[in-house]
């Protein structure tokens, strides 16, 4: 024991902690059997009961307090509560990274929200053609849609852009080699390597060029009998700068062409629009990939795009047609609800409305004057109900598009700068995770960050109240 403690005197606190069927005659004990089961309720006494004991036994000294019946109430509420609330939770996303892939990516529109909750409760017309009253197949529901905003004669949808690489390669190129430049041989997040990728998928890799520079004339002289295709990765989390080169898509197009091999560029984050004007470059936009010639393209549809986790694989029919025949394609296939929630995302494409109605695509078009405003407006809201001793301050900084999305580009941003020493930042960033809902903050230079970029207006109050909550001295 950490604290000695008499077995007398450790028997007599033993002693003091309730039998199960005690607690179980508690006003709050009764409630909670009466809504969940007394099984559940009866195994978290028994565990809360064990875990005073022992802490008792270990000589913790302010276990003696957890015996009293009001506290035993409190903690068993706080237990039966955790228990069960859901694992994966909404959370305010506070740190300005928009596509933030630790707290899930892209947040879904407005209308693919309602696509969810209309689909996941009803039937739907899945595999059903409506017209000729016959079975069909679910990729028929989306290909129109992606075939025209892309411009290509087809498309599929899977379940991210790791199985879209996984199924060209399985298709196009088994046990023959691919041609990938040295540059372009990327890890992203999940230890997700392309080597790695063309291995699994049967293909053999054949590097080319070095890790700064590769030339056309690299990827000519490697081409042989053996190659099955070229294919070009955007290195979506990082770039290489100074002494650089690497061929323009169109060269690389007509280079494969003229030896009568396909050209894939796996495009990474599925930018559709041209959001050169608010910042984000150097991001590959799908249609200008075919347009160059590339006959097949992938990306991801929960990135720039806006939607929710999927891959899609655009293009040549003859190449499309030939990956929706794999095997394999039921296994990498997408359920209902994510083509319902895509459907509505690439919708909003097509009316011209993308800028307005998809979360992602407008926090990064988002004025800075907007910004400014509404950071402006909330730390006067908490300025004055702020304990003594804590200060915010209104201060300029960076958003970034994250999600390994555009690495060197940041939106100049306004935020509410957070600085206390009772309790200091890490305990302020602790206790924020630990609100309901949880809220989470950057840390930078002993101050917390708020960034309402990433914040939609009506988490502005949870916003405050979590806010205040922690600041609270301890």
């Amino acid at each position: 024991m950490n604290d000695p403690m008499t077995q007398d005197l450790l028997q007599e606190r033993l002693r003091r902690i309730p039998g199960v069927d005690q607690v179980l005659l508690r006003p709050r004990a009764v409630q909670w059997v009466a809504h969940t089961s007394r099984n559940f309720v009866v195994a978290e006494i028994q565990k809360l009961l064990q875990e005073i004991r022992e802490a008792l036994r270990s000589g913790n000294a302010l276990a003696d307090g957890s015996t009293d019946p009001d506290e035993l109430d409190r903690a068993l509420e706080e237990r039966l509560k955790s228990r069960l609330r859901p694992a994966l939770r909404p959370v305010i996303n506070a740190t300005g990274v928009i596509l933030h892939t630790n707290l899930g990516r892209a947040p879904l529109s407005t209308a693919a929200q309602n696509c969810l909750s209309a689909v996941s409760s009803q039937y739907t017309n899945l595999e059903f053609d409506l017209k000729g009253g016959e079975r069909s197949y679910r990729d028929a529901l989306l290909e129109p849609l992606l075939s025209e905003l892309l411009g290509c004669e087809s498309a599929v949808v899977v379940n991210n852009n790791a199985a879209a690489v996984f199924l060209i390669l399985n298709t196009l190129a088994p046990g023959k080699e691919v041609i990938v430049s040295r540059g372009e041989l990327i890890e992203i997040g999940g230890s997700f390597r392309i080597p790695d990728i063309l291995t699994r998928s049967g293909a053999r890799l054949r590097e080319v060029g070095t890790t700064n520079k590769t030339r056309i004339r690299d990827y000519e002289a490697a081409i042989g009998p053996d190659t099955a295709l070229l294919l070009r990765v955007h290195p979506s989390n990082y770039r290489i700068r100074g002494f650089t080169h690497k061929p323009e898509l169109r060269e690389l197009a007509s280079l494969a062409h003229s030896r009568g091999l396909p050209l894939v560029e796996d495009i990474g984050s599925g930018c559709l629009l041209d959001l050169r004007r608010f910042g984000v470059r150097e991001e590959p936009v799908a249609q200008e990939s075919l347009s160059s010639g590339a006959d097949l393209i992938c990306f991801s549809a929960d990135k720039l795009l806006g939607g929710p986790q999927a891959g899609v694989i655009a293009g040549a029919a003859s190449h499309v047609g030939a990956i929706r025949k794999n095997p394999l394609m039921r296994v990498c296939r997408v359920e209902k609800l994510i083509y319902g929630a895509l459907e509505a995302t690439l919708l909003s494409y097509r009316s011209g409305k993308a800028l307005e109605e998809i979360p992602v695509l407008n926090m990064i078009s988002m004025p800075a004057e907007e910004l400014r405003i509404r950071t402006s407006r909330f730390a006067a809201k908490l300025r004055p109900r702020l304990p003594a001793g804590t200060l915010v301050d209104v201060v300029d900084g960076e958003s970034v598009v994250g999600g390994g999305s555009c690495p060197d580009c940041s939106l100049p941003a306004t935020l509410a700068a957070i600085e206390s020493e009772n309790p200091g930042p890490s305990a302020i960033e602790a206790r924020l995770r630990a609100q309901d809902p949880p809220i989470i903050v950057r840390l930078e230079e002993d101050r917390a960050l708020i960034d309402l970029r990433t914040v939609f207006p009506p988490q502005e109050a949870a916003l405050l109240d979590g806010l205040l909550a922690a600041l609270s001295p301890s």
